[in-house]
């Protein structure tokens, strides 16, 4: 029978699907929410990495406009540009 994951046998998948359906719909949750946060956290470092010398602001409008587009990314950059200047 095969996997979902090419990389995990077949037993060891089984053990973690079956150890997943014991668990509440809130701890369910908590990890999905964990590893999106994970995932977020990976590619900022990752484009900060990319982009030596970039500030917060600037992480935050290449990961908007890498994953959400280039026109939410622009209303960000503007909504940035003016939160600052009203600082």
């Amino acid at each position: 029978m095969n996997t979902q994951s090419p990389d995990t046998n077949f037993k060891s998948e089984q053990m973690l699907i079956s150890l997943l359906r014991e668990k509440s719909a809130a701890k369910k949750f908590a990890l999905i929410r964990s590893l999106s946060q994970s995932t977020i956290q990976l590619s900022k470092r990752a484009i900060a990495r990319a982009n030596k010398g970039i500030d917060d602001d600037q992480v935050n409008v290449l990961f908007i406009d890498l994953h959400y587009g280039k026109e939410l990314a622009h209303q960000f950059r503007r909504r940035m540009k003016e939160k600052h200047e009203n600082d």
